[in-house]
């Protein structure tokens, strides 16, 4: 291992303490430099000769944060942590009570860790640039941020001000920084350690505000009614958005409120506490390792085929003009690519055209596009009621409506008029992708791209491989997902492949519980409850019980007999063929939808599902929605549907949104424990059913304790 920090004095005595680790891409905070950080730091705290010290680094960030990997190493150690906590905030105090001026010159950005250690200098100037992002995202991964952050940063703002950024992950750009108080100064990159280091120069024995014992805590104490209303409202606005699952945030909450009555080093100690708290839990373990390393590895396309030359893209095709096809022409647009957006009519391509010009405007409005990016982004959407504008794409994505018959006959029509070499894709959500291939004289060519909707917005992109796919296309279109800035999941071919599939267990077990007479209130909340965006009711109504409908007669044609028949099932049937409530776009479904986008259970539900008198205890409810979805997702990793257990915890929570707290679906087994898992799956199988019996892959996982993330 080489030297981590290495620094120079020049003839004013102003030392240059640098951050470079030669045996990493960038800096992370473990033990190896956290013991090369004492070092250092006690070496120029003792040297008179040092005046003062410019803390900076070559690399491309600042200070990358902690080292996730060296944590999750730790396991349920909690002394290791808290040893390991303790080690790192006594380098960081040794360096703020040194007694010297201490400047951060920042070139690169600064999260989690890495602005907690900028935070101990005195002063810090950060470089002009529009890509350096600051803040702190420990709340998104099951952590609070344990380098200081939870402390000092409301020390140096204020309560009220510092909490929006510590409970809701927020990061900023520079000038953001700036107005947040996260820095001092911004200035060009090629100046930023010479400002340091005047700054240094000018303020000698610089000290930090709370080591001074007249210090006062910017708005006002704790117990200040500012601050008490503050905590009071963030715990009613957690409790209410959270319903309690997310303990990070109450952590991060606990420790200012406490930390903050106390001196630093004793904040500090109240800080390690929570933090370690956090570090020996399942649900920590499961997000970090989803929500950080699994969804790295996504958008850096570690499954992608090897060998294969990147793929670069100028002009793509979208057939069918709705809003999923708009959404996507948008995105595309967006990612600096020429589109033609093509429907049966220009009418209906013009009107697809019009939904970018909405968002665009939109965007321009609240000063997130300027008006000339604004019209350069239209400029490249083409609305054409012409195939013959198909030709010299690169890729067509077909996004009509979800009939066979029609999508084979729009595969003939466009592959005439496509390069040999194009790739075309359809967003089918339900559909076999081996099915719509037969249409195609190009199967090779072919794959399932299934956005999701509003597909501008929606971070996930699952893309459908067919027994025919070339792994060439699934490298192509992978790239493209990439310039598009969204997450690829990659699945084999099923009926509803991975998403559509699981995410409708969560619907059906809810329609399921209608027939048994549990109230719709009580269904709703639960799904709520147990970590879900929104109830089964309602999600069922912004799909579309018409699409929902249609897709559940399609299986059965498909599969006749061997169709499994769900007690949900019956439910969208009587929907939409006998009340005539086809869900949200129609103004009514389970739910009554006012002009004014206001919502309430239709009060006719409880004359077609009487309400029984005896209801079910909610912890049972919320059990049987959640573990639907993962015990499915097991079925589909025992089918070869789902490649690997990352790709559908990623899938799940970026798709549906499935309690992030887990970590995923799959993670969700592991929080509760493989054996505690199949046991009251069990119990539930017995009471409702076989879909709740668990495989025998499941039950092997439980008598041997393997984890399904096993090397």
């Amino acid at each position: 291992m080489g030297n981590i920090f290495t620094w120079t004095v020049d003839n004013d005595g102003i030392a240059n303490l640098v951050w470079d680790d030669p045996d990493r891409p960038v800096n992370v905070i473990n033990t190896d430099s956290t013991n090369a950080l004492i070092e250092a730091v006690n070496t120029l705290a003792a040297d008179d000769a040092v005046k003062g010290i410019v803390f900076s680094s070559p690399k491309r960030d600042f200070v990358a944060g902690a080292d996730l990997q060296a944590f999750l190493k730790m396991g349920e150690d909690a002394v290791s942590i808290m040893a390991f906590a303790g080690e790192f905030h006594g380098a960081l105090r040794t360096l703020e009570t040194c007694g010297k001026p201490v400047a951060a010159a920042m070139t690169g950005s600064a999260l989690g860790g890495g602005i907690e250690t900028a935070l101990a200098c005195h002063y810090r100037v950060v470089a002009d640039n529009p890509k350096i992002r600051i803040g702190f995202p420990e709340a998104k991964l099951g952590l609070l941020p344990g380098g200081g952050g939870t402390q000092r940063f409301p020390r140096m703002v204020g309560i009220q001000k510092a909490l929006p950024f510590l409970l809701e992950a927020k990061i900023v750009d520079v000038h953001g920084a700036l107005k947040a108080g996260f820095v001092e100064e911004i200035a060009p990159a090629d100046t930023v350690f010479e400002q340091a280091r005047k700054w240094c120069l000018e303020n000698p024995g610089r000290q930090q505000p709370w080591d001074d014992k007249k210090f006062k805590l910017p708005g006002g104490v704790v117990q200040s009614p500012g601050n008490i209303q503050a905590f009071n409202v963030g715990q009613a606005m957690l409790r209410a958005k959270t319903y309690g699952n997310f303990k990070p945030q109450q952590n991060i909450m606990q420790a200012v409120y406490e930390g903050l009555q106390v001196p630093m080093d004793a904040g500090l100690k109240i800080e390690r506490r929570y933090l370690t708290e956090l570090m020996v839990s399942r649900e920590t373990k499961a997000m970090i390792r989803t929500n950080f390393f699994g969804m790295q590895d996504a958008n850096k396309l570690k499954a992608r085929p090897k060998d294969i030359e990147k793929a670069t893209f100028t002009k793509v095709a979208i057939i069918g003009a709705g809003m999923m096809g708009a959404g996507i022409a948008f995105a595309t647009a967006k990612a600096g690519v020429d589109v033609v957006l093509r429907d049966v009519d220009q009418e209906a391509a013009d009107k697809g055209k019009a939904y970018s010009e909405g968002l665009v405007a939109k965007l321009v409005k609240r000063g997130k596009m300027s008006e000339e990016k604004g019209q350069a982004l239209l400029g490249r959407i083409k609305a054409s009621n012409n195939a013959m504008d198909l030709a010299e794409c690169e890729l067509v994505i077909e996004a009509v409506t979800e009939n066979a018959k029609t999508k084979g006959n729009i595969y003939l029509q466009s592959e005439v008029i496509m390069d040999h070499d194009a790739i075309l894709a359809t967003n089918t959500s339900t559909l076999p992708i081996n099915q719509l291939a037969e249409a195609t004289n190009n199967a090779q060519n072919f794959i399932g791209m299934h956005f999701f909707s509003p597909a501008e917005t929606m971070p996930l992109v699952e893309l459908i491989v067919g027994r025919a796919t070339s792994d060439e296309t699934l490298a192509r279109s992978m790239d493209f997902v990439q310039l598009l800035r969204k997450t690829p999941i990659v699945v084999n071919d099923s009926r509803g492949f991975f998403t559509s599939r699981v995410f409708g267990t969560y619907i059906r077990e809810g329609l399921a519980m209608l027939v048994e007479g549990v109230k719709p209130a009580l269904i709703e909340n639960a799904g709520k409850m147990a970590g879900m965006p929104i109830g089964p009711l309602a999600l069922a109504d912004e799909v579309s019980l018409e699409l929902l409908n249609d897709v559940q007669l399609a299986t059965l044609k498909a599969l006749g007999d061997d169709m499994v028949i769900h007690p949900g099932d019956q439910v969208i049937g009587r929907m939409t063929e006998m009340e005539k409530r086809l869900g949200k776009k129609s103004g009514k479904g389970f739910y009554d939808y006012s002009a004014d986008g206001e919502k309430r259970i239709w009060p006719g539900l409880k004359g077609v599902y009487p309400v029984k008198y005896e209801q079910p205890d909610v912890e049972e409810v919320k059990k049987r929605m959640i573990y639907a979805q993962s015990l499915e997702t097991v079925r589909c990793m025992d089918e070869g549907v789902v490649r690997n257990p990352v790709d559908a915890d990623i899938g799940s929570i970026l798709g549906w949104g499935f309690a992030p707290f887990t970590g995923g679906v799959v993670s969700n087994i592991e929080v509760v424990g493989a054996e505690t898992f199949v046991a009251e799956c069990d119990a539930l199988a017995e009471k409702f059913g076989e879909r709740f019996e668990p495989t025998d892959s499941l039950r092997e996982k439980a008598e041997s304790g393997e984890s399904y993330y096993a090397a």
